[in-house]
């Protein structure tokens, strides 16, 4: 293996908790939010009081104010033991980053503390029923009605959606203006008009509230308002390479956890009374795996390197969401393969992997649209 140069000793030191953290709060209790459908909101307090929740925010808003790498190591560990079911890689990456680089002093102190908590949980919405990836095709409209805007819409497919506290909404100020008439919006969910749709089953990420959004005339203070009227679009595009990074991260730590438990399933499984590991087929089928992994691994570290300067542009933050998550599910197939009967069987953990990984290569915005961006870049 190349060794990582990307941690310090403070990066492990947080990783040995995180694991531990992992693996005494989250794992255990897995298999029955999977059952239920979302994650128990003590697991999110519990995240908060620990100090894994939004750790890059500043001090001031009850974070710790550390670099990305913190994220990192932090999503590396939850994928590590296969849990996609705990929402809080978009609840501390994309949500509360928004309010801070956008937000007023107000939403800022307001919302940030209680994210870092985890007394509120957050999500983002900006999928619709008939929009994508095609954010410039957002229908839901927020209206100025003197010092509120008046919210119509609906959004799907939401993360932490049936959770959520407080919701970024995506919609239109000015349904004439394509992309220069989308705006951000901070919206609580005990405003008046504002209903949750039930939660949706899915055909992995079982233990993920995934849910419908309404907004029936939600009058939305507007100080509620992220950055500038009609900025949205820009504020999006500046942040989906962190958001693209996350599911490379997240894609790549998925796949290696494949890959040991499948090493350990063919040492343990004999056919013809020896291990099936020691065929020539698997061995070599492991190999590959192990270098497309590694590959992965060396390409996402080193942008993330690129991030922390400054300096990770969207195409390159696109081949990574696009090429690593092409890896993940390729992997995890060939695992499950290996696995035989029992990679169909969903006691499995590689079984688990395989079903979340599918709709890695949908969020994020497809991987059909991440081609189109890194062509423009050609």
């Amino acid at each position: 293996m190349i060794p990582r140069t990307l941690f310090t000793e403070e990066h492990d030191m947080l990783r040995q908790s995180a694991r531990r953290f992992m693996e005494t709060e989250i794992a255990p209790h897995h298999e029955r939010w999977e059952e239920q459908g979302y994650v128990d909101r003590e697991a999110w307090l519990k995240a908060g009081a620990a100090g894994f929740l939004c750790p890059t925010m500043p001090e001031q808003y009850g974070g710790v104010g550390v670099d990305r790498r913190y994220s990192m190591v932090l999503i590396e560990e939850q994928a590590r033991i296969g849990a996609s079911g705990p929402g809080f890689m978009l609840h501390s990456e994309i949500v509360a980053p928004y309010i801070l680089h956008y937000g007023s002093e107000y939403l800022k102190s307001h919302y940030i503390p209680k994210l870092a908590t985890g007394e509120m949980i957050g999500a983002i919405a900006m999928t619709e029923p008939g929009t994508g990836s095609d954010l410039q095709g957002v229908a839901t409209t927020a209206i100025r009605d003197g010092d509120h805007y008046v919210l119509n819409g609906s959004k799907t497919f939401i993360t932490n959606g049936w959770n959520a506290d407080c919701v970024i909404v995506v919609a239109k100020t000015d349904p004439s203006a394509g992309a220069k008439g989308i705006s951000l919006f901070v919206v609580d969910t005990s405003m008046a008009g504002f209903s949750k749709g039930k939660r949706l089953k899915k055909a992995g990420m079982k233990a993920q509230d995934t849910s419908e959004l309404f907004f029936d005339n939600v009058r939305v203070p507007a100080h509620n308002l992220l950055g500038e009227e009609g900025a949205g679009f820009k504020y999006l595009m500046q942040e989906l390479p962190w958001e693209r990074m996350q599911i490379a991260i997240m894609a790549v730590q998925a796949a290696e956890s494949g890959l040991e438990w499948t090493v350990q399933y063919t040492r343990d499984r004999k056919a013809f009374k020896r291990p099936i590991a020691e065929f020539q087929t698997i061995a070599h089928t492991l190999a590959e795996i192990k270098t497309e992994v590694q590959m992965c691994r060396v390409f996402v570290d080193r942008c993330v390197e690129l991030l922390l300067e400054d300096r990770l542009d969207a195409a390159t933050a696109s081949m990574a969401k696009y090429w690593t998550t092409e890896m993940q599910f390729r992997v995890l197939d060939k695992c499950v393969q290996l696995h035989g009967g029992y990679g169909y069987m969903w006691e499995y953990p590689i079984t688990r992997a395989w079903a979340d990984a599918r709709v890695q290569r949908v969020y994020g915005g497809t991987n059909e649209i991440m081609k189109e961006l890194i062509s423009r870049s050609l």
